[in-house]
């Protein structure tokens, strides 16, 4: 497949979807819905763990009831995320430094904006590079805007080095690889000297009003970065991989602006240097410290503008959001300014769901006893616990996986009975738990990321696997080209359970009609349950067979 395939005309001319419209009306009906929620699915775990256990098979009922109350857990920090629309306050942008400063700013001789675009690449086609940087040189400034493009390249290449100078930019290069991404960027504001960056990724072709669309965030002189919506002008029909950015951004991650807790994903991000740095050296020094004390070896470390990490994107904003001298913001902006190149094969897109989740679980490992000391107000703890908590869903979906396997085999139920009190209990939570999260994403199809949700759990399960061996979680760069090849092989696990599950109903069914089996309530519940899991598991397989 060509490298530039994206700029034919089906994809080239695609338009970015419309933020939702934030409707007071909607917001109030959510709130509404999702308390009666949070009572029924309080009422119902109390109903499962005092009323409804079978002791004759607790070996089968407590873990089932264990994994319902955790991700019921989910359920409530899922309510808190979502509670209220609270989009900053867009404004004009700023022409001089001084608006941009504020109490800092007094004594700053009022002299232009420096703004730098960084490109950081490893490896990718000079080819798609070149349209990156094409876009970037269209974007728009002010005249009192000092604005530079400059390619972070750790790959040394001799045929980028020629597109760059033939675009008239600035290489950056650097010797070894330190940091990765993070040290790219970090060796760039040595050299740069912006006031602010823009980090792109070798894919990232920018719309001419980014920065005048955003930088006005900055006249708040707390306002640390500015995250823009990622956009993929090259999803498929059907959103076969299940790439579709909306969910995350316009509904997550734009309603953690209630709570100051948005954190920066990387590309097409805008960030404040001073508050990069002043973070980084603050804790440099305190490391440094540390380990002088312990009579360590300090040569080898380094000012970490963007932390040094897998998820560097994360981290950096938990070390920015929780710098105790300053109460530093950010803005996830709702609206796109971009547009970007999505996986289209299966083994790319499972090894960045890998390094996203690996990244994350490893993340927790290390830095969970500081997150829970650091100067996180409790909405950004809430918030920041909730993405950490997202990954542990897999391990709660093992057992609902199994869960009707075991049913069907063996004809035992994880409760006392299917009886009307159980249904009384169970369908008032699943139903209005449903409505409340139309409401809350109206306009939004959430059906094949709730699928993919149940689909990937091997892969979250093989990261929480390897962080508990200490072996190292790698940042692979996610290959802008769709590779051949046969890739069912990764999802073995997936087909292995549907193949049980299809045992399962077959041997379950026929003990129904020889007459061996009574229990028909439980049958139906199982069966339907068995239903919806193979159709979750399909979506991977059927990405697995999908040709770009």
């Amino acid at each position: 497949m060509s490298e530039l395939y994206f700029l034919k005309p089906k994809y080239q001319n695609r338009i970015s979807e419309q933020p939702q419209k934030n409707s007071k009306f909607r917001e109030v009906l959510f709130q509404f819905f999702a308390t009666i929620t949070l009572m029924l699915g309080f009422w119902y775990i109390h109903f499962r763990w005092n009323n409804s256990l079978n002791m004759d098979a607790l070996w089968f009922s407590i873990p089932l009831a264990f994994a319902e109350t955790m991700m019921f857990i989910g359920t409530i920090l899922v309510v808190i995320n979502l509670w209220r629309v609270n989009d900053t306050k867009k404004k004009f942008p700023p022409s001089r430094i001084k608006e941009v400063m504020g109490k800092d700013g007094e004594n700053i001789r009022n002299r232009n904006i420096k703004i730098d675009i960084y490109i950081p690449i490893f490896n990718e086609s000079p080819e798609l590079v070149e349209q990156t940087i094409i876009s970037a040189k269209r974007v728009k400034k002010l005249k009192s805007w000092d604005l530079n493009i400059y390619l972070l390249d750790d790959s040394h290449n001799e045929k980028m080095t020629k597109m760059v100078k033939n675009q008239n930019i600035t290489q950056i290069t650097r010797e070894g690889k330190k940091g990765r991404k993070a040290g790219a960027i970090t060796n760039a504001i040595n050299i740069t000297g912006g006031d602010f960056i823009v980090i792109i990724d070798s894919d990232t072709r920018l719309f001419e009003n980014i920065l005048l669309n955003t930088m006005g965030y900055f006249k708040d002189e707390n306002v640390a970065w500015v995250q823009t919506p990622q956009w993929f002008c090259d999803l498929t029909d059907d959103d076969v991989f299940a790439n579709d950015p909306a969910m995350f951004f316009d509904v997550l991650q734009r309603r953690r602006n209630n709570y100051n807790a948005s954190f920066c994903c990387g590309a097409t991000s805008i960030h404040r240097v001073d508050a990069l740095k002043k973070v980084a050296i603050d804790r440099y020094e305190q490391r440094i410290k540390k380990l002088k004390k312990e009579g360590q070896n300090i040569e080898d470390i380094d000012v970490e503008y963007i932390a040094y990490h897998t998820s560097e994107d994360i981290y950096t904003s938990i070390l920015v959001h929780s710098y105790k001298k300053r109460n530093y913001k950010s803005v996830l902006h709702p609206d796109v300014e971009s547009k970007m190149l999505s996986p289209l094969d299966l083994i790319t897109w499972t090894a960045q769901r890998f390094r996203y989740a690996g990244g994350t679980i490893d993340l927790i490992k290390k830095e969970f006893s500081k997150f829970l000391s650091s100067g996180l107000s409790l909405g950004q703890k809430l918030m920041y616990f909730s993405t950490f908590w997202s990954y542990t869903g897999a391990i709660w979906l093992l057992i609902l996986i199994i869960s009707p396997i075991i049913f069907m085999f063996t004809n035992i139920a994880p409760v006392t009975s299917y009886s009307n009190e159980f249904f009384i209990h169970l369908i008032p939570f699943l139903f209005f738990n449903q409505l409340s999260l139309m409401i809350a994403t109206w306009g939004i199809n959430t059906n094949r990321g709730a699928k993919f949700f149940v689909a990937i759990f091997p892969i979250v399960l093989k990261a929480f696997w390897d962080v508990a061996k200490n072996k190292p979680i790698n940042f692979v760069v996610t290959s802008k080209t769709a590779k051949g090849g046969n890739f069912l092989p990764l999802v073995k696990i997936q087909i292995a359970l549907i193949a049980l599950y299809l045992v399962a109903i077959i041997y379950s069914t026929t003990l129904l009609i020889i007459g061996e089996r009574i229990y028909l309530t439980g049958y139906a519940i199982n069966l339907l349950w068995s239903i919806y899991n193979i159709s979750a598991l399909w979506a991977i397989i059927k990405a697995a067979l999908y040709k770009f």
